[in-house]
C-alpha cells in the first residue's frame, strides 16, 4: 500500500498544493489508481493531465460534480489550475484491469517534512545488489523469494538467496532489534522511485498477521509492504570462516576476460576456472579453448571452478575494485566490497575422461620412444674421428 504525502492546505473539503510536486509524487508511486478522498482515478491518466495543464503551478482540488446537469449528482473532482478547470469522474482513467490493483492514497498535509535514517541512493543501491539474487515465486521455499530485513547493532543487514549463490549488504543504521522478510518483487519497483527521493525512513513494524512488514518513507510516498511469515536460513555457516588465497582486482577488467572466454566456448553455459597462482589471478575455460590472465593483487594460492553467467552477474553487482576470496574447490567462492558479500557456490572442477588420459599417456610413450630412435640413429650415423700421432719433438 502506497500513500502520496503532499505537502500543502486544506481548503474545504479538497486542497491547493503544487502541481509539479503532485505530479512528481505520482510518477514515483507504483500502483495503477490513485485515491483522493473517496474518488479513485486511474494514476497514469491523472498524472498526464497535470502534466499536461499549463497558466499556473498551483492546483485547487475539490470534491463536485460534473459541469453538466445531468453530472451535478456525481462524484468526481474538480480541478482549477490558472485559467484551466477541468471535472474528472470517479473512477476516471481506471480500466478493468486496474480495477484489480493497488491504490495510491493521495493525503495533503501543512508538513510534509520526513526525519531520514537512511540515504535514498545508498537503499536504491543496496536493493539493486541484493534482489538479482533472490529466487523467483516458489511454493516450496517462499522465504528464498524474500529479502530478510534485519536490525541489530546499529546495523541494517539485506541478505538473499536462492540456495547457489547468497547475497549480503550491511548498513549503518539506527539502534534497535527486528527483522521483516518482504518478497523481492515487491521491492524491485521501489528502486527507481528511491533515486528520485532527497530523504527516506525506514522502520521495520508488525503488521497484523503475526509478523512483521516494512515501512519505507519518503518525502513525497509512504510506501506500506506487508511481510512474509517464516524464516531465513543460517546462511552464516555456509560461508567459510578461513580461506587459502585471496586476490584483489578491477571488476571491468576481470569481466572483459570472462567475455572473451564466453565467445571462445561452443557452450553458452559452460564453466570458468579461477585460479590464483604464482601470484597471478587467471581465467579459463573448462573446455581448454582459452585463457585471460587479470591484474591483480593476489596472495595465497587455490583454484576453483564457477559458471560463467553466474560470474557475470557477481561482477555487474559488485562494481570497482573487489576482492575474491577461495578455500577448496567444493566450498563457495566469497567475493566481496564496502560490506557487500556475495558467496557463490563452485561447480565440479572439470577433470579429462579416463579414455583421453590412456591415450595421452600412449602418446607421450610413443613419442620418447621415436625421440630415443632417433637420437640412437643419429649417434650411429656420426663419423668417427681419425687419431693424429703426436708429434715427436724436433731435435735441436
Amino acid at each position: 500500500m502506497e500513500q502520496l504525502n503532499i505537502e500543502g492546505k486544506r481548503s474545504g473539503e479538497g486542497f491547493i498544493c503544487h502541481r509539479e510536486r503532485l505530479a512528481n509524487a505520482l510518477s514515483r508511486a507504483q500502483a495503477p489508481k490513485a485515491r483522493i478522498n473517496d474518488i479513485e482515478l486511474g494514476r497514469k491518466g491523472f498524472l498526464n493531465y497535470l502534466r499536461a495543464l499549463g497558466g499556473s503551478n498551483v492546483i485547487k482540488v475539490t470534491p463536485s460534480g460534473g459541469a453538466s446537469e445531468a453530472q451535478a449528482a456525481d462524484k468526481g473532482l474538480r480541478i482549477v489550475c490558472g485559467s484551466n478547470t477541468g471535472y474528472l469522474p470517479d473512477k476516471a482513467w481506471v480500466s478493468d484491469k486496474d480495477g484489480f490493483g493497488d491504490t495510491c492514497e493521495i493525503r495533503v498535509s501543512p508538513n510534509g517534512s520526513v526525519i531520514p535514517n537512511l540515504g535514498a541512493i545508498e537503499l536504491a543501491e543496496a536493493l539493486s545488489r541484493v534482489i538479482p539474487f533472490a529466487a523467483g515465486k516458489t511454493e516450496q521455499r517462499p522465504v528464498l523469494g524474500c529479502v530478510r530485513f534485519a536490525q541489530g547493532n546499529g546495523k541494517l543487514t539485506l541478505a538473499t538467496s536462492d540456495a547457489y549463490r547468497l547475497a549480503e549488504i550491511t548498513l549503518d543504521f539506527e539502534d534497535g532489534e527486528a527483522q521483516a522478510l518482504i518478497p523481492a518483487e515487491e521491492l524491485k519497483g521501489l528502486i527507481t522511485a528511491l533515486k528520485k527521493a532527497h530523504r527516506v525512513r525506514l522502520a521495520i513494524e508488525p503488521n497484523g498477521n503475526g509478523c512483521n512488514g516494512l515501512i519505507i518513507e519518503t518525502e513525497a510516498i509512504r510506501y506500506k509492504l506487508a511481510g512474509e511469515s517464516g524464516t531465513f536460513p543460517d546462511y552464516q555457516q555456509v560461508i567459510p570462516a578461513e580461506f587459502k588465497a585471496a586476490a584483489r582486482f578491477d571488476t571491468r577488467e576481470m569481466m572483459k576476460a570472462g567475455a572473451s572466454l564466453s565467445a571462445l566456448s561452443l557452450d553458452r553455459t559452460s564453466a570458468i576456472t579461477l585460479a590464483l597462482m604464482n601470484g597471478k589471478l587467471t581465467l579459463s575455460a573448462t573446455d581448454d579453448r582459452g585463457s585471460a590472465q587479470v591484474e591483480a593483487e593476489v596472495e595465497g594460492e587455490a583454484e576453483t571452478a564457477l559458471s560463467g553467467a553466474y560470474l557475470t552477474q557477481a561482477l555487474k553487482a559488485l562494481g570497482g575494485m573487489a576482492e575474491v576470496k577461495l578455500s577448496n574447490p567444493k566450498t563457495p567462492i566469497l567475493f566481496g566490497v564496502d560490506g557487500y558479500r556475495l558467496a557463490v557456490m563452485p561447480v565440479v572442477m572439470p577433470s579429462k575422461p579416463k579414455v583421453h588420459i590412456e591415450a595421452e599417456a600412449e602418446a607421450i610413450a610413443r613419442e620418447a620412444e621415436a625421440k630415443a630412435e632417433r637420437e640412437a640413429k643419429t649417434h650411429a650415423e656420426k663419423p668417427k674421428k681419425k687419431h693424429r700421432k703426436a708429434r715427436e719433438p724436433v731435435a735441436a
